[in-house]
């Protein structure tokens, strides 16, 4: 019998394996498809490769701003994707590794949990793998409207989810992307470059769902000033052989495609795993856990998209470190209100902790700062296309930081500096205090903080 038994190897699943062995515990990782899970093998990871290779592009078409000629550029779309399996492949071979050194046993076959005896069992194949303590991660799958039509576009291959999409090694001349968050942004922002006409059909008033919403304004004008078409407010209809009927403005229209992203939205994958054998709670089709990512089951624990909690890869690997040091007996919890979003398209965006929008909504009283990414000596050397912004949001009553928002160039990697802030409470006068270094784009959040009022 194993200490621990972890049911999914995604990142929340791969690192609570690590961590676990790390600590001298005996474990077992069961993964049906790639150790890595949907993040490593079909989504983070080489929509994160595709999106380089059209950001490189990209600054080709204006590289006579900066001095720089370039002749004859272009995307090579089978030679990116090539490219991708080759990173991904690195970076699977390079978990494993990890896992082995710290003597996982690694089942790479679908596991179904089968009660509780002496331990909690799963059955792999003909063996049954029993644990004293069990991990679920099992992650999340697409979530498939009853759409009229898409199933049978689907298995046409006209219409295809983001797994399919990142195999194809040929650009399709049309594109109809159905769902505005941030799967489909990043898709239609890459074949935007790659050469599609790309047309987004979002049933919400706005993309990028619950982003700040004068940040995702700007991301859509940036969007369709590069080309790609939004139908907001659009419901989709019906799924032709080659077109997709949706209601807009009070008419019904139709776009013609020679491919359909469906990328509504991901779903907790937890139909088929066994979960009613030992009785564990899910609420609206998602796992119920408490802030130690406990279950209602003891000695059960439920990490990364199948709680259904923050469908983020970064918040698997926290969830997954405080899962193990339960079991380990060690105090830790869960945090939810500083978590980081991204989306890695050209400009990128990224957001921590409150919109103005949700503050709102909670009754939050505020101030804010808005300012302009050029305040950046470095944003300015390294831009002529972008004019981004950065807003901070502030408690009223403790003058603490409680939200920062941003749209331009390295925005991802800034991020983090502002999840610190929400996440420690600071405010302004302590970021005040700070050493930026200068000149970097980070400095913005500087600049944002001192002209509050």
């Amino acid at each position: 019998m194993y200490d621990l038994v972890v049911l999914g190897g995604g990142p929340g699943g791969y690192l609570a394996a690590e961590r676990a062995a790390e600590a001298g515990l005996s474990v077992a990782l069961i993964e049906k498809r790639s150790v890595g899970g949907v993040c490593l093998n079909e989504g983070c990871v080489p929509t994160k490769t595709l999106l380089n290779s059209a950001k490189i592009y990209d600054y080709t078409k204006h590289s006579s701003d900066y001095g720089v000629t370039v002749d004859g550029s272009g995307i090579d779309h089978a030679a990116v994707v090539a490219r991708k399996d080759a990173v991904v492949k690195k970076l699977v071979a390079g978990v494993k590794g990890a896992l082995k050194a710290g003597k996982v046993k690694i089942y790479e076959c679908e596991g179904i949990i089968e009660g509780k005896g002496e331990g909690y069992n799963v059955r792999v194949g003909d063996e049954v793998v029993s644990g004293k303590n069990l991990i679920i991660a099992a992650g999340s799958m697409p979530v498939v409207p009853p759409i009229p039509g898409l199933k049978e576009a689907l298995d046409a291959g006209f219409a295809v989810t983001n797994r399919e999409l990142l195999d194809m090694t040929t650009v399709p001349k049309t594109m109809a992307v159905i769902g505005g968050g941030v799967i489909g942004l990043e898709m239609a922002s890459y074949f935007n470059s790659a050469g599609s006409k790309v047309t987004v059909l979002e049933m919400l008033p706005n993309i990028a769902g619950a982003m700040d919403r004068e940040i995702s304004d700007l991301l859509c004008k940036s969007y369709t000033k590069k080309g790609i078409d939004f139908k907001l407010g659009a419901k989709v209809t019906a799924l032709g052989s080659d077109s997709v009927t949706f209601e807009f403005e009070g008419k019904t229209q139709k776009v013609k495609a020679d491919c359909v992203l469906v990328s509504i939205g991901r779903r907790a994958a937890t139909n088929g795993i066994g979960l009613e054998s030992i009785g564990v709670a899910t609420e609206r089709g998602a796992v119920v856990t408490d802030q130690f990512c406990r279950t209602n089951i003891p000695g059960v624990y439920a990490v990364g998209d199948v709680n259904g909690k923050s469908m983020l890869a970064h918040t698997a690997y926290r969830e997954a470190e405080v899962a193990v040091n339960h079991i380990l007996g060690k105090r830790d919890v869960m945090r939810y209100h500083a978590i980081p979003a991204v989306v890695y398209t050209n400009p990128e965006v990224a957001g921590v902790g409150e919109t103005e929008e949700s503050a709102t909504k909670k009754g939050i009283r505020y101030k804010k700062s808005t300012v302009s990414m050029m305040y950046s000596g470095r944003y300015v050397a390294e831009n002529t296309e972008y004019d981004g912004i950065c807003k901070v949001l502030v408690e009223e009553k403790t003058d603490k930081i409680i939200g920062v928002h941003m749209i331009g160039s390295y925005a991802s990697e800034i991020i983090f500096s502002a999840a610190m802030m929400v996440e420690c409470e600071m405010r302004v006068s302590d970021v005040k205090e700070m050493v930026f270094p200068h000149p970097t784009v980070c400095e913005i959040i500087r600049e944002a903080i001192f002209k509050l009022k």
